[in-house]
């Protein structure tokens, strides 16, 4: 793709997204973004914020909205923090994109990458386990996985989990004639967190997919 000659904005809204969601007669504790299920077996309680762009200081629950221009890099940092007094639980990020079908036909044949759009993204930290086109709603969700486990029981702080990544990129060969493709694009993030029981299931993958059958 020829070098751009004129830089013209598009907007990619980022929405962190809020969904609650208890399972069975607690079989196990889940908790989604910074909802708290409280019980007298304990709880599993996250929040899901990232740094707010209008105000630098702050971080926002709410997701941001950026004009981007190809070849710049933006600050993003989905960060998940870990309520002090929650059980031991895995904790996951789904991030969801729209517009699948534009993307995939415009970064053909291998499709996009999304994380060569990350800057900071650290997978020794949270794992990628792949993603998942929904052709209903032209979506694409990728998930990733903190790699242990956090225990905050007996821990008197909250404990803030490292950003998924702290930026994103806009690829700087997009031409004018191509920017269309990206209007509207838009970032979705859910956090999702479930109580780790050895007695019911001792794997990460074994939890998730208790999590995913409720």
């Amino acid at each position: 793709m020829k070098t751009k000659t004129k830089f013209l904005g598009l907007v990619m809204a980022a929405v962190l997204l809020v969904t609650a969601t208890i399972f069975g007669t607690m079989a196990f504790l889940t908790d989604t973004e910074d909802v708290s299920n409280t019980f007298t077996v304990g709880a599993v309680n996250i929040e899901l914020d990232e740094a707010d762009l209008l105000n630098p200081n702050d971080r926002t629950t709410e997701g941001n909205a950026y004009k981007l221009l190809p070849g710049q890099s933006y600050v993003k940092d989905p960060t998940v923090t870990v309520i002090a007094g929650s059980e031991e639980a895995y904790i996951r990020m789904l991030l969801t994109i729209n517009k699948c079908a534009e993307l995939d036909d415009f970064f053909s044949p291998d499709g996009a990458n999304l994380l060569d759009f990350f800057g900071g993204y650290d997978n020794t930290k949270w794992e990628y386990i792949g993603n998942t086109k929904n052709e209903t709603d032209n979506t694409r969700t990728y998930e990733f996985r903190y790699f242990e486990t956090v225990d905050a029981t007996e821990v008197a702080d909250d404990i803030v989990l490292p950003a998924l990544f702290t930026s994103i990129t806009v690829p700087g060969t997009i031409t004018e004639d191509e920017l269309p493709i990206f209007d509207g694009l838009t970032m979705d993030i859910v956090a999702n967190a479930i109580q780790a029981q050895a007695e019911t299931y001792n794997t990460a993958d074994g939890a998730w997919a208790a999590f995913d059958a409720q």
